[in-house]
């Protein structure tokens, strides 16, 4: 096993051991769990860290596979929900649904790992990829940071006592959490738009009607109805709570699952069955 591969699964590890020191802290109100899962978090973000830097050393761009993709995802969502939770402690609940989310979608990559990765065809080669790829994994990750807060929210409003008195108000939480999905849907909106530049520039066409565009478009649109529902029709609390952590799992399916199971324009971002 080479040192990459060494520094991937030791990140793996560490979150693993970080999620369970959330979960089981959420459990039993132990603050002291959560931060066994904020250092465990810290010391697993470093080797994940190392072996992207490796990797890209090696030539392979952290964003051609579905694994390299899932790599990128992660490692910029628990680097946002580790920005989130030193700023304010009294939010580091958080960790409770990045942390497995970040385990189990690293573990997934990790399987589907090969060697060496494929370099990007010069057609493909354009700096709105860059654009879109960023925009792709910092929206993902600031609406994940929305539904951990929305779990968070929805676990206040039922329990009281200890650690839940500490955390802030419900108002607080869901204005934080609307924050979040706001800088995610414009995220978002700017990988959609960088996106049909860059595929203009390959195929000559802004839109294609491929199944990852039809996707983002319907996962976008998912939380504009989010922000609508808030803005127009004063939507708060626990509603937008259980949207903000359903339209999660829609934002999943069109970030990694369509890719995995359908072969599309983005050639790049699925595996060969």
């Amino acid at each position: 096993m080479g040192i990459e591969q060494v520094l991937f699964w030791s990140a793996v590890v560490l979150y693993g051991l970080s999620a369970f020191g959330y979960i089981f802290g959420l459990i039993s109100k132990t603050e002291k769990l959560f931060l066994v899962g904020l250092v465990a978090a810290i010391a697993g973000f470093l080797p994940h860290t190392a072996s992207i830097a490796v990797r890209w050393s090696s030539g392979a761009n952290p964003f051609i596979t579905i694994s390299e993709s899932l790599s990128l995802g992660v490692w910029v969502s628990v680097l946002l929900a580790l920005l989130v939770q030193l700023a304010n402690r009294r939010v580091r609940v958080v960790g409770v649904l990045v942390l497995p989310v970040a385990f189990i979608l690293l573990g997934w990559a990790g399987t589907l790992r090969t060697a060496a990765a494929p370099e990007l065809v010069p057609a493909l080669q354009s700096g709105w990829l860059w654009v879109h790829i960023v925009g792709a994994s910092v929206g993902f990750s600031s609406v994940l940071i929305a539904a951990a807060l929305g779990l968070i929210f929805l676990l206040k409003q039922k329990r009281q006592g200890g650690l839940y008195d500490r955390l802030p108000s419900p108002q607080a939480i869901d204005d934080l959490s609307y924050r979040f999905v706001v800088a995610g849907f414009t995220m978002y909106g700017v990988m959609i738009v960088s996106g049909a530049f860059w595929a203009n520039q390959v195929k000559g066409t802004f839109w294609n009607w491929d199944p990852v565009e039809v996707w983002s478009l319907v996962s976008w649109l998912v939380y504009g109805i989010y922000l609508h529902l808030r803005i127009t029709f004063g939507w708060r609390g626990q509603r937008l709570a259980v949207y903000a952590l359903l339209a999660m799992m829609v934002m999943i399916v069109s970030y990694w699952g369509i890719p995995f199971g359908v072969e599309t324009f983005h050639s790049g971002f699925r595996i060969e069955h």
